[in-house]
């Protein structure tokens, strides 16, 4: 058996207590730094096997979770040195029916992020065929198990998780036993899927994977989860009962499973979400807000009707000693949380702005909404948008990204008809007679075809002018609009490029040539295929360049969330009331966005359109405020402040 190997990182660890959890979980501040520390494991195991002349048995996984795993891998082997002509792979599972070069078959993914970037032997590469004939499913299923057996199973499994529950394409109903096999995929993990597929009718029904009973004979196993979207199935897995309907949580009677997360993905869990209910916690001020809100919810009562019982019979005895009383305690977080209001986003002129969220002056500032698509604005802050431009601020909407790969190829169609200007288009200094072809282009493009660009164009051009036409239905002037189209996103498939300086400099640019007294920007991580997480990390690297520049030195940062989530009610530094007028504005601002309505792209496994979405959560975050004893209102979009 192979001894585990050390990791040398300092994981999280706010709260110590981890007696709810049964597996040993380690929580890092972000993905990157986990993945290192993951990839140093792998590199260890196989410079050791090499050292004793033996082979690296790695039963890898395919997603995204794993990607930066495999980038480390691909820097030490470049520049380190570490070679992987040791090293057998097995991969968890493939889409049945996929042809290996098909760009969304794990053969594919495998070889575009690690194997055509290392020393790996192309015999030593293992990965399930998706074209197996179904009369020799079974037997090719039988010899993988064998060959498996063969080199005496694995000596490491790297696993992701699915919102299932699922590891490999172990869906829920699985068995703890279970081989290498054909199954039908979840519709939840169809619909995860369907933005690499540009929707889920084009995502395969079956897939081939490694049974959960071979997982469990790995003699080392790492599972990785990123992102709050994972934070429930994370919790089910570490906390919850062993079953299979949640096929992870076999993983709890592994005797050499490390569970690996991100912050996000550990905010379900009992010792980051309500640590008071497992032993002493520090109280600090963020935690404080946190409890008493919570402790509201689970009781449903106001803040001020609180008791002293209420707190002892929660954990939180301790807080009500130190705060004196809980009518104390239920007053200071009362105006805390009322001194969050304001109908004035941009600050409000000649105002005692001590208690406010935004400073009086200037009175009229110059404000950039940064989007990452071409409708995140009017979806996320569409009523803070009117209520800053009705204000007299000169509010400029940046969009990040051209947002082209969301629009559907007959909509793409559609306006190449009808369109003659097209015919004028002139990309990359290219003849415009090219243009002609556009419509033949798009009717015999298939599924796993990059979009042309000429195709990307016409698409990008579409998303233009909806947002155009929207922003000027919120009172924002023309050329107050910008459209960065950053590198990374422009691949013309879900997969993207990583961040490069060339994405960054177009957000410096911007900032310096605008220098805003206010920035917006998308906080949402949730975003299902990471474009919103992609734009703001852009944002970031260029404050960090600008910081010391005494425009910024005065400039607020507020991060606003997207259509899937809202900020928790302790995490809102400003919450902005909207009228029922300013919510039907904010809703006919949406409809401008044509190409993502009525079965857009994609839309996840929430089948409401964004509009819905948006009020249902603008009206949710309201109704909150309201059972907590603020004053009510129809509809609030809510803000954090981002301190640099």
């Amino acid at each position: 058996m192979n001894k585990t190997v050390d990791i040398s990182y300092q994981p999280v660890g706010r709260y110590e207590d981890k007696r709810n959890e049964k597996m040993h979980t380690d929580i890092f501040p972000n993905s990157s730094i986990a993945s290192i520390a993951v990839a140093e494991e792998i590199a260890e195991l196989i410079r050791a096997k090499a050292l004793g002349g033996d082979m690296a048995i790695l039963g890898l996984a395919t997603g995204s979770s794993p990607i930066k795993v495999y980038s480390e891998l691909i820097r030490m082997h470049e520049e380190e040195g570490l070679s992987f002509r040791n090293v057998v792979t097995f991969n968890l599972d493939e889409y049945y029916g996929l042809d290996p070069m098909h760009r969304q078959s794990y053969w594919y993914f495998m070889h575009e992020h690690l194997f055509d970037h290392v020393d790996i032997l192309p015999e030593n590469i293992n990965v399930p065929s998706g074209k197996v004939a179904p009369e020799q499913l079974n037997q090719f299923c039988i010899d993988y198990e064998l060959k498996i057996k063969s080199y005496g199973g694995l000596d490491f499994q790297l696993l992701g998780i699915g919102r299932t529950g699922h590891i490999g394409f172990n869906e829920p109903g699985s068995h703890r036993k279970s081989a290498t096999r054909l199954i039908t995929l979840d519709h939840l993990t169809r619909s995860d899927a369907a933005s690499d597929f540009a929707g889920i009718d084009n995502v395969p029904r079956k897939a081939i994977t490694m049974g959960v009973g071979t997982i469990m004979t790995a003699k080392r196993i790492i599972m990785l989860a990123w992102g709050e979207k994972k934070a429930e199935v994370v919790k089910e897995m570490i906390e919850g009962e062993v079953t299979g309907e949640v096929p992870a949580t076999f993983l709890q009677d592994h005797f050499n499973t490390t569970v690996l997360i991100d912050e996000p993905a550990s905010s379900e869990l009992v010792r980051i979400k309500t640590p008071w209910l497992v032993g002493p916690v520090n109280w600090t001020e963020s935690l404080i807000i946190k409890a008493v809100v919570w402790l509201a919810e689970k009781e449903d009562k106001p803040i001020l009707k609180l008791t002293d019982r209420d707190y002892n019979d929660n954990g939180m005895s301790s807080l009500v000693a130190l705060e004196g009383s809980a009518y104390d305690l239920n007053i200071r977080m009362f105006n805390y949380l009322s001194d969050t209001i304001t109908g004035w986003p941009g600050g409000k002129p000649n105002a005692d702005d001590s208690r406010r969220p935004e400073r009086a002056e200037p009175a009229h500032k110059k404000i950039v909404i940064f989007s990452p698509h071409p409708d995140d604005d009017v979806i996320s802050m569409g009523g803070t948008l009117q209520r800053l431009a009705k204000q007299g601020h000169e509010v400029h909407v940046v969009y990040q990204t051209s947002g082209n790969i969301a629009v559907a190829d007959h909509d793409a169609l559609r306006f190449a008809e009808f369109a003659l200007q097209f015919k004028n288009i002139e990309v990359e200094g290219e003849s415009s007679e090219k243009y002609e072809n556009v419509i033949d282009l798009i009717k015999n493009k298939s599924d796993n075809e990059i979009d042309p660009k000429e195709v990307r164009v016409i698409k990008t051009l579409i998303r233009r002018g909806e947002a155009i036409a929207a922003t000027r239905y919120c009172g924002i002037k023309d050329e107050n609009v910008h459209y960065l189209d950053m590198p990374f996103y422009d691949t013309g498939k879900a997969k993207k490029n990583p961040l490069g300086d060339a994405d960054i400099k177009l957000i410096v640019d911007i900032l310096e040539d605008i220098q805003p007294n206010q920035i917006f920007a998308a906080g949402d991580l949730a975003d299902p295929h990471g474009t919103h997480k992609v734009c703001l990390d852009g944002i970031f690297a260029a404050i960090a360049k600008l910081k010391k520049k005494t425009f910024m030195k005065e400039c607020y940062v507020w991060l606003y969330r997207g259509a899937w989530h809202e900020w928790d009610v302790n995490d809102i530094e400003m919450a902005v009331p909207i009228s029922p007028e300013e919510l039907a504005r904010k809703r006919k601002a949406i409809f401008f966005h044509q190409s993502q309505k009525d079965g857009v792209m994609f839309l996840g496994n929430d089948h409401r359109e964004f509009w819905q979405r948006s009020e249902d959560r603008n009206r949710g975050t309201a109704d909150l405020y309201d059972k907590l004893g603020l004053p009510e209102y129809e509809a609030i979009e809510a803000f954090k402040r981002y301190r640099f």
